[in-house]
Formats: structure tokens, C-alpha cells, sequence
């Protein structure tokens, strides 16, 4: 059968993209990515790659460097379906890896901001910022310890060099973090 798409899940994503000031596209389409991992049962996951309904917005937030509100660019607001969980032992001793297939296959709203963020504090404000705004809009309760909010950080450093060159580290992505303090550490 070919998936259907969740009119709920869209109107509330188009709410989340106008209150963003983002674009909304004219036309839009969804991709299969397609790639093996244990918490993707059917092998692909339905996502908007090149053509997501929305682009081009914005978010203000409040700098650590600055005053004056800082505004952090939006690159997009797309639709896709979840994945599972992966739940692994963490102890140490090699226990069990588990696959909690509860979520999978459920809407996913993804907001995909620009790096214009400059510290740790603004990460942070621009997490609380986007859960203020998303639960006073009815999208998310923003339960981030239920998974009701989620965050990936790509983080990097500019580091200066004892000649006065600045360096930018290799950036690393920093998955699935259910806590807002958790991203300001990272």
C-alpha cells in the first residue's frame, strides 16, 4: 500500500514553518532514504529531502555576546516518519541492545536551524525559545525526557592558534538529546 499522509501531522507543521517566518513552497515532495539500521523496520524512512514545504525562516533569541536579539536562520521545516529506539546497556559489561518499535512510523516534525549559533548559551536559549513556542502553538508538549522533543547538535569549535590563525574543528553531530542542559553541555 502507499502511505497516506497525516493531515493533522502536516496542518500542525505549517502552523510550526509560519510561526518560524519560514517560506511555504508551492510545491513539495517526499523521498524514500533508504539505509539499514535496527530501529527502521521496512529498511526506509519517508522524508522531504530536496523540496520540503517550507525554508527561509527565522528564530529570535536572546545572546550571551550581545543586547540586541540574536536571530538564528531556520534552513528548513520538513515532515518525516519516525524511527524506533534503540536502547542499549550502557553498563559496560556488553548486555543486550533493545529495539523499541513503539513510535515508529509516527510523524516527525524536523526543524533544521543554520549554524548561527555561538555558544553554549545560545544553543540553550534557542531550545527553550523553540519549546515555548511550539507548546503555546499546540504542535508538542515538549516532554523532551518522553521523546516529545529531541535535539541533534552538529557542534564545532573555533580555536586560536599560538601564530593568531582560527581553526574550526571538524564539526560532530551529537544525536537524539532529551534535555536541554544535556545540549548546552554538549
Amino acid at each position: 500500500t502507499l502511505p497516506v499522509m497525516n493531515r493533522k501531522a502536516f496542518r500542525l507543521a505549517v502552523r510550526t514553518a509560519m510561526a518560524l517566518n519560514c517560506e511555504i513552497a508551492r510545491f513539495t515532495k517526499w523521498d524514500r532514504k533508504q539505509y539499514f539500521y535496527p530501529d527502521l523496520p521496512k529498511g526506509y524512512q519517508i522524508s522531504q529531502f530536496d523540496l520540503p514545504f517550507s525554508s527561509s525562516g527565522f528564530l529570535e533569541i536572546d545572546s550571551d555576546l550581545s543586547d540586541e536579539p540574536k536571530r538564528v536562520r531556520i534552513n528548513r521545516v520538513h515532515l518525516e516518519d519516525d524511527a524506533g529506539k534503540n536502547m542499549h546497556d550502557e553498563s559496560g559489561r556488553g548486555g543486550n541492545s533493545q529495539v523499541d518499535l513503539n513510535r515508529a512510523g509516527t510523524p516527525l516534525l524536523e526543524i533544521v536551524s543554520e549554524p548561527d549559533m555561538s555558544s553554549a548559551f545560545e544553543a540553550r536559549r534557542y531550545l527553550e525559545e523553540l519549546r515555548l513556542l511550539l507548546t503555546y502553538l499546540g504542535v508538542s508538549d515538549c516532554n523532551m525526557q518522553e521523546g516529545s522533543l529531541r535535539c541533534d547538535a552538529n557542534v564545532n569549535l573555533h580555536v586560536e592558534t599560538e601564530s593568531g590563525e582560527t581553526i574550526a574543528t571538524p564539526i560532530v553531530e551529537i544525536k537524539n538529546m532529551n534535555s536541554i542542559r544535556g545540549v548546552e553541555a554538549a
